[in-house]
């Protein structure tokens, strides 16, 4: 009877943290959605306030210098001193960003919402990514490839219903998705009350990465961190060209309306969803160093292909890229925590903030040199970014090392 009621009681455990990953899971999408509304209404935007594109490239560059900068520094106070509400409150901005982004009549002002998305998505995505490690139970791949496919799949969303309901309304219609915002608070406020009644209990907690050093030296491991580095420039400046300026492309190349280049987008990131749930459990089977080397330097002859193609070779080509380059950043961002063990909330936000930063610098960059030559000339420079997954091979294997 005793050993019926631990199963019982074990399995009753799991089904929580279960229900604790899908619903940081589930946040993580409702929050991107959200924030893949910002590019989807460029074109709208560019047209109602005509804008430069270097003026477009300004507002992603705002909004993800924000939540870059912000990340780590939020990142190392939460792993000194847990805020479990900070998750609701972070969705706050957000919601009050989203609002001003319905409404603002000044692009001064559409630079001032952006930079209240950038804070929200600076609380949110450190401390929902301790979590998502929390209930790992061990898989931390697999969990933040859980993590990071709902991230992807509001992304992706984000353009569909921006092409159904933003474009055809107008900008205040925006205004419609604080409901998703206002969910998103209503749920996390729930893992809030589960992180803080778990965060000392140490049930779920990796407690064995806070005592573990790390084998390697301090040198190997900030070289190690650079080499990182290295590869999330690489990955997330060729994201930006898609993710901000692939609807111009289709639209400058292929002369298509805007609402048919916004669903080609919304294949594109379907696939990045679809390669992020790839790269994690991958990772916690092959090793996550094999996930970088194919997920950045395998992604080169896509790339380079990628400007000579036509419509349709386009399409497909812009699928294998997504799926094949998503599935680099949870490997990457594991293989980090193990690289600094004990430090998952800066880690984190170190690499969610490169990430940003490195979009919003690539956007702002991308978008001048299409004002000095034209789209099509950025896709054929930026076709070269995967050649630095050669900086692979730098890494040392440290999953063999410590097995």
């Amino acid at each position: 009877m005793g050993a019926a009621t631990l199963v019982a009681t074990k399995a009753k455990s799991e089904g929580l943290v279960y229900r604790i990953l899908a619903a940081i899971s589930f946040c993580h999408l409702l929050n991107d959605l959200v924030q893949s509304l910002l590019p989807a209404v460029y074109p709208l935007l560019k047209a109602s306030f005509r804008l430069s594109f270097a003026q477009v490239g300004l507002i992603t560059l705002t909004y993800q210098i924000t939540a870059s900068l912000l990340q780590p520094v939020i990142g190392l106070y939460t792993d000194r001193h847990p805020k479990p509400y900070s998750l609701p409150a972070g969705m706050g901005f957000t919601l009050v960003g989203l609002l001003l982004f319905s409404m603002a009549p000044t692009f001064s002002l559409l630079i001032v919402a952006a930079m209240l998305v950038g804070l929200g998505s600076a609380v949110f995505h450190p401390e929902s990514s301790r979590v998502a490690r929390m209930v790992s139970g061990g898989q931390h791949g697999l969990a933040q490839s859980v993590f990071q496919v709902g991230g992807n799949a509001g992304s992706a969303m984000g353009p569909l219903l921006a092409a159904f309901i933003v474009v055809p309304r107008g900008q205040h219609s925006i205004a419609w998705f604080s409901i998703v915002v206002l969910l998103a608070i209503v749920v996390l406020t729930h893992v809030g009350r589960w992180y803080k009644a778990n965060r000392t209990a140490g049930k779920h907690a990796p407690v064995k990465d806070v005592h573990v050093k790390p084998a390697l030296s301090r040198r190997k491991i900030g070289f190690s961190i650079a080499v990182l580095i290295a590869l999330i420039f690489s990955k997330y400046f060729y994201m930006a060209s898609l993710v901000s300026y692939y609807t111009f492309y289709l639209m400058a190349k292929f002369h298509l309306p805007v609402k048919s280049a916004q669903l080609y987008l919304f294949v594109f990131l379907g696939a990045v969803a679809a390669g992020t749930i790839i790269g994690g459990p991958v990772g916690d089977r092959i090793g996550r160093k094999w996930v970088i080397w194919c997920s950045i330097l395998g992604v080169l002859p896509f790339t380079l292909m990628l400007p000579h193609a036509n419509l349709f070779w386009t399409c497909i080509l812009s699928a294998i890229i997504g799926v094949v380059l998503a599935s680099a950043f949870s490997a990457i961002l594991v293989y980090a925590q193990e690289l600094v063990p004990g430090k998952v909330g800066m880690i984190s936000g170190l690499f969610f903030g490169l990430a940003f930063g490195m979009a919003g610098l690539g956007a702002a960059l991308f978008g001048k040199l299409a004002d000095w030559t034209s789209i099509t000339f950025v896709y054929q420079i930026c076709a070269f970014l995967p050649a630095i997954g050669l900086l692979t091979a730098f890494l040392p294997n440290i999953e063999t090392s410590r097995r």
